[in-house]
C-alpha cells in the first residue's frame, strides 16, 4: 500500500528560482526513507508541503484517506498555564473522552438498569480497552522516560521550556498517539546517546511510516531503509541507508566523469572530422557539407552535457604548536556541585600529548560543566586542576560569541585575530564564506555558521589541547565533513563532548563515560567501549540471578505432594501459555502496540513462571 505519493512538485519563494522544481516519488506503508541535501536545498520545506502548512505551486501530494500525519518541526499553541503533562495528555484526549462517557454512564445505570444504557456501557469500555485505555498511563511513562523528559519537567509549564525541550516533548506526544506517518526533522538535534538509541529502537519496531531530515549519519545508517536527494530541485534515489548512499552517489559521480570525458573526447574527434569535410566540400563535393552539418548537430547536443562537480572540500588545517611535556592535563580529586547536587566526586586522570577523549553521558551529567572547569570558567569545590607549561588550549563552546556581534565575519576576523585583510578573506574562504558572504554581520549568522566562524579563528592559533562542546550539533552533513577533514590532520590532544555517535568513532581513542556522579575511564574505540559495556551488563545480570539462586529456600508445606502437582499443573498452563504469545509476537512483529502489548504479557508471566519453577524446586528438594 502506498502512504504518500508526491507528483511533479513545484515550490518557489522568490520568481524564477523554484527551490522544489519537478520533484517525484512514492513511499510505501511501513517503509523508513532519508531525506538528504545540503543546507537550503528544500527538505524542510517538502515536509511542510507534505503536513499543508505550505500549498505547493503546481503538483500534488496524495495521502489515502484516514492516514494521520505528524511534524516534529511544528510545535502547536497550547492553552495558557498548560504544563508539560498536559500536553502529554492530549495525545490520549480521545481516551479520556471515552472514559468520560464510560463514567457518565455509570452514573445513569446507578438508577437505570435499562438494556440500551448496559449495551451502550459495554461497547465502550471495550473501545477504551482495545484502543489501549488501562495501558495510557504506563505508556505515557515509558515514552517519557525513554526521551528523557523528567518527573520535574513534566510538572513544568510548557512555555517556559526551552526550544529544545519542547521539541523533545512534541515527539513524545506524537508517539503517544501513534501517528500513521512521522516527518521528523532533525530529531536527534537536541537527544542525548541514551534517548536516541531509544528514539532508533522505536523507530524500528514502528509499524507506520517515517520520513526523516538528519544530520546524524549514525542516525541514519540505523534507521533509514533507503534515500531521497534533493539536488537542483530534484530528487534523486538510493536504495540503502546512508552508508550506501555515500558510496553510490561517489559511483554515480564517477560514471558521469567519465561518460563528461568520453563526450569530450568524441566532440573533438568530431571536430576535426567535421573541419576536414567542409574541406574536402569546398574542393569540389558538395556532400560533405551535409555530413560535416550532421556531425555539428550531434556535436551540439555532447555539449549540452554539463560537466560533473563535486562539493569543494573545505582547505583546512590547525595550526599546531610544538609540545614539550608529558602531560598535558592533570585532574587531581575534583569535586563540582551546584547547590545540594553534586555532579562528580573526587576525579583524578591524566592527559597526554596526542589523546584523542570523547566525554560522553545523558543531558544534565555535567559534562559542560567539567570543560569549564578547564577553562577556569568555574571553579572546582574541591582539588585541583593543572595544564603543561607549554599547553596552548582552545575552546569552542556550545553557545559561541564574539566581542561585537554587529560586526562583519570580515571585521571579526580583522580586531579579534589580528590579520591582515587578505589573510582574513582567504580564511574564510577556506571555511566556505566567500564573496558578499563575508560582510554578513555575525548576529546575522545560524547556529552552524557561528561555529565555522569560530572554528576559522581557532585554526589560525598555534595550539595543541584543541576543547570542543557538541561541534558538529548545529552543522550540516558537508559541514561535519569538513570538520573531520581538518582534525584529521591535527596530531595533538583533543578532548571532546558530543552526542555525534559518526563522529565519537572516527576520532576517540579513549572515553570518558560521565554517570551519576563518577568517570569511567575506558582506554579504546567508542566501537570497543559499547562491546565492554554490553560485557558488564551481561555480568551483572547473570551476578543478579545468582544471588537469587542463593536465597533460601521456603520450608514445604504440610500437604507438599498435593502442593508439588498442582505446581506442574501451572507450569504446565503457564508454559502452553507462553508458547502461544511467542507466536503472537511473530505474527504481529510489525504492529508495533500489539508487539509491546504482547511483551509486557509475557514479562508478567514470565515473572510468574519463575516463581512456579522456585517453588516446585523448593517442593522436589523437600
Amino acid at each position: 500500500m502506498i502512504d504518500l505519493t508526491v507528483k511533479d512538485l513545484v515550490k518557489s519563494f522568490e520568481v524564477g528560482n523554484n527551490i522544489l522544481d519537478g520533484v517525484s516519488f512514492e513511499v510505501h506503508t511501513g517503509e523508513r526513507v532519508g531525506i538528504l541535501g545540503r543546507n537550503g536545498c528544500g527538505k524542510t520545506t517538502l515536509f511542510r508541503l507534505l503536513s499543508g502548512e505550505y500549498a505547493p505551486d503546481s503538483g500534488e501530494i496524495v495521502i489515502p484517506a484516514g492516514r494521520r500525519l505528524g511534524l516534529i518541526s511544528q510545535i502547536p499553541v497550547y492553552p495558557e498555564g498548560y504544563t508539560t503533562e498536559d500536553v502529554l495528555r492530549e495525545a490520549h484526549r480521545r481516551l479520556y473522552d471515552l472514559q468520560n462517557q464510560i463514567d457518565q454512564i455509570a452514573e445513569q445505570m446507578a438508577t437505570d438498569d435499562s438494556p440500551g444504557l448496559l449495551q451502550a456501557y459495554d461497547r465502550l469500555s471495550e473501545d477504551f480497552r482495545r484502543l489501549g485505555g488501562y495501558d495510557m498511563e504506563h505508556e505515557r511513562d515509558r515514552v517519557a522516560n525513554g526521551l528523557d523528559i523528567s518527573a520535574a519537567m513534566r510538572e513544568q509549564s510548557f512555555e517556559s521550556l526551552s526550544g529544545g525541550e519542547k521539541t523533545r516533548v512534541n515527539l513524545a506526544r506524537l508517539i503517544l498517539e501513534d501517528t500513521d506517518i512521522l516527518l521528523l526533522d532533525e530529531p536527534t538535534n537536541h537527544l542525548d546517546l541514551r534517548s536516541t538509541e531509544w528514539l532508533e529502537d522505536y523507530l524500528l519496531h514502528f509499524h507506520g511510516t517515517v520520513l526523516v531530515i538528519s544530520h546524524d549519519r549514525y542516525f541514519l545508517d540505523v534507521v533509514a531503509q533507503r534515500c531521497i536527494e534533493l539536488v537542483d530541485g530534484k530528487a534523486e534515489f538510493y536504495s540503502g541507508n546512508y552508508s550506501f548512499f555515500l558510496e553510490e552517489r561517489q559511483r554515480r559521480f564517477e560514471e558521469k566523469r567519465k561518460q563528461y570525458e568520453k563526450d569530450q573526447a568524441k566532440i573533438e574527434q568530431l571536430t576535426r572530422a567535421a573541419e576536414q569535410m567542409h574541406l574536402w566540400a569546398f574542393m569540389g563535393n558538395d556532400k560533405l557539407h551535409k555530413r560535416a552539418f550532421s556531425m555539428e548537430k550531434r556535436m551540439e547536443k555532447l555539449r549540452q552535457t554539463e560537466r560533473p562537480t563535486e562539493e569543494r572540500k573545505l582547505n583546512v588545517h590547525f595550526s599546531e604548536s610544538v609540545f614539550r611535556a608529558d602531560e598535558v592535563l592533570v585532574v587531581d580529586s575534583v569535586t563540582k556541585g551546584f547547590g545540594d547536587r553534586t555532579l562528580f566526586r573526587d576525579l583524578t586522570m591524566t592527559v597526554t600529548g596526542a589523546e584523542r577523549i570523547a566525554l560522553i553521558g545523558d543531558n544534565g551529567m555535567g559534562k559542560t560543566t567539567f570543560l569549564k572547569l578547564l577553562m577556569n570558567e568555574e571553579t572546582p569545590d574541591s582539588g585541583w586542576i593543572r595544564r603543561g607549561p607549554t599547553v596552548r588550549t582552545a575552546y569552542l563552546p556550545q553557545i559561541v560569541t564574539f566581542q561585537d556581534q554587529s560586526r562583519t565575519m570580515v571585521d571579526t576576523m580583522l580586531y579579534e585575530c589580528k590579520c591582515q585583510p587578505q589573510e582574513a578573506r582567504d580564511r574564510l574562504a577556506a571555511f566556505g564564506f566567500r564573496g558578499e558572504d563575508v560582510f554578513k554581520t555575525v548576529d546575522s549568522l545560524s547556529g552552524g555558521e557561528r561555529s565555522r566562524l569560530k572554528l576559522c579563528m581557532l585554526m589560525g592559533s598555534e595550539i595543541n589541547f584543541l576543547i570542543l562542546d557538541e561541534p558538529t550539533n548545529h552543522l550540516d552533513i558537508a559541514s561535519r565533513e569538513w570538520i573531520e577533514d581538518a582534525l584529521s590532520d591535527y596530531g595533538e590532544a583533543l578532548l571532546f563532548v558530543s552526542h555525534d555517535r559518526y563522529f565519537i568513532e572516527k576520532f576517540a581513542t579513549r572515553i570518558w563515560a560521565l554517570r551519576d556522579g563518577t568517570f569511567t575511564d575506558f582506554r579504546g574505540t567508542f566501537e570497543e567501549y559499547r562491546a565492554f559495556t554490553a560485557r558488564q551488563q551481561t555480568l551483572q545480570q547473570a551476578v543478579r540471578q545468582a544471588e537469587r539462586k542463593k536465597e533460601p529456600k521456603p520450608k514445604k508445606q504440610p500437604s507438599a505432594a498435593r502442593q508439588l502437582q498442582k505446581t506442574e499443573k501451572a507450569i504446565e498452563k503457564a508454559e502452553e501459555k507462553l508458547a502461544e504469545l511467542e507466536a503472537q509476537c511473530e505474527q504481529f512483529s510489525t504492529d508495533y502496540q500489539k508487539l509491546m502489548e504482547l511483551e509486557e504479557t509475557k514479562t508478567a508471566l514470565q515473572t510468574e513462571l519463575d516463581a512456579l519453577y522456585e517453588q516446585w524446586e523448593a517442593l522436589s528438594e523437600g
